[in-house]
């Protein structure tokens, strides 16, 4: 036991440091199926008022703090606020562009090559099968379609690097020379639940699917076309128990 405790304690201490780490990290693989380090690393984190953040379509995981702790911290008046980063409203509105853009088609790719995989199986030797790394389906975007399709509407280029800079800087994107990649905390602190409805179903929709960037266009239209195979279960408001995440996790 006391192992496992000085292991939780080693692990919600890198995590607090660190903000996020991958799921291949030796220790979070180990949480992710021992039940009792898992256990133990949530009671280190609640005692300090933070809670681990997973999700199954990440490739990392991170924490966020509890609603008891968030009032406390931010009082009544940051927690009316649209942000706690300081991010300005057309960062945040850009933020959703993109996690549009990177996570809805990512998200799709996942449940399909998962589902395809479990179809190609013989029966007798059928298994759960892990999800798709995000990082081998995430799409990359252009920032020149980017700043071509939304510079207008998100403060033009000075604005739109000004605020590329800010999400970079928080783990939400990585810059790849012109080109913007997923970051460890896009997939994992927006809550998939309640914004890919209200992406699929709204003029939202249609905005991004008129992409300048052709591959970008089709990969999102496809994924609107078909939003009944997308998993719309909350990923935000109870951690998977590590058991459900051995067979399918990503390794």
């Amino acid at each position: 036991m006391s192992n496992t405790l000085d292991d939780a304690a080693h692990l919600a201490a890198q995590l607090i440091a660190r903000r996020w780490l991958p799921r291949n990290h030796a220790m979070v693989r180990r949480a992710l199926i021992d039940n009792e380090l898992w256990a133990a690393l949530g009671d280190r984190l609640a005692a300090v008022g933070l809670r681990v953040v997973d999700n199954l379509y990440a490739d990392h995981i991170s924490v966020a703090m509890l609603r008891p702790a968030e009032t406390a911290v931010f009082g009544e008046t940051g927690l009316a606020a649209n942000n706690n980063l300081d991010l300005p409203r057309d960062g945040v509105a850009l933020l959703v562009v993109l996690w549009a853009l990177i996570v809805l088609p990512k998200r799709q790719r996942q449940v399909a090559r998962a589902d395809a995989k479990e179809a190609g199986q013989g029966e007798m030797f059928a298994t759960d099968k892990p999800l798709p790394l995000a990082a081998s389906v995430s799409p990359t975007l252009s920032y020149r379609s980017l700043l071509a399709d939304f510079g207008n509407q998100l403060g033009k280029k000075m604005r739109l690097d000004s605020n590329l800079k800010l999400l970079e800087r928080n783990g939400f994107i990585i810059r790849r020379g012109e080109d913007i990649a997923e970051g460890p905390l896009l997939d994992l602190l927006l809550d998939y639940d309640t914004l890919a409805p209200r992406i699929l179903d709204g003029a939202l929709a249609d905005v991004l699917a008129r992409s300048t960037d052709p591959t970008l266009a089709h990969a999102l239209r496809d994924a609107m076309a078909r939003p009944g195979e997308l998993d719309l279960e909350p990923e935000l408001d109870e951690t998977p128990a590590p058991q459900e995440q051995q067979d399918e996790r990503a390794d």
